[in-house]
């Protein structure tokens, strides 16, 4: 990677799905050989993925300054809610390539969560998926997130979730947490 930032081609490098682990490594070789570290790190993370974003990962912001482009914020479109009343015919989890995905997506606990969210966006009066997107964008450690659409004008509802993270005060977010319950313990030391 240096080689590429030396010419000229990149100002920084990142990775996409590594373990805090593999990070941790891969600033170790750069420091001894004195190369430029990895700078970002594209993870999941949604409201039903929050493990590695919010605890695996604290150390890797203090100690070497990784920054997050997050992906999947509706969880393949589950956080729409879309799914609640079952797979729409024009929708992702209808095609035989994603039947899978969706098997494992639209479990009980899922949409029970899900179905616990709506009243909370209805209360803001904004979408659950602009609810679910600016969540996201509210964790500091978020530099962007990665949004997808297969339609058009959800690429226009999407990026209206900036307008949505100042509702998120703390007591909105928890009672997200209170909904969702995966908030993961944090360790006494990033207390």
């Amino acid at each position: 990677m240096n080689y590429v930032i030396d010419q000229g081609w990149a100002f920084y490098w990142g990775t996409s799905e590594w373990s805090a682990q593999q990070i941790t490594e891969a600033w170790a070789v750069a420091h001894r050989l004195d190369l430029v570290g990895p700078v970002v790190e594209q993870p999941e993370y949604n409201l039903l993925s929050r493990h590695k974003v919010e605890s695996e990962y604290l150390p890797l912001y203090t100690n070497y300054g990784i920054g997050l482009t997050t992906w999947s914020p509706l969880a393949s479109g589950v956080l729409t809610g879309k799914y609640l009343s079952g797979i729409p015919p024009d929708s992702r989890f209808a095609l035989d390539n994603y039947k899978n995905l969706a098997n494992r997506s639209l479990v009980d606990d899922v949409l029970k969560k899900v179905r616990g969210l709506k009243p909370i966006a209805d209360e803001l009066g904004v979408p659950l998926s602009q609810l679910a997107i600016a969540w996201c964008a509210t964790n500091p450690n978020v530099s962007s997130v990665i949004t997808g659409a297969t339609k058009e004008y959800q690429i226009q509802e999407n990026m209206k979730a900036i307008d949505v993270i100042p509702l998120l005060t703390p007591d909105v977010l928890e009672k997200i947490d209170a909904v969702v319950q995966n908030k993961p313990k944090r360790p006494d030391s990033y207390r």
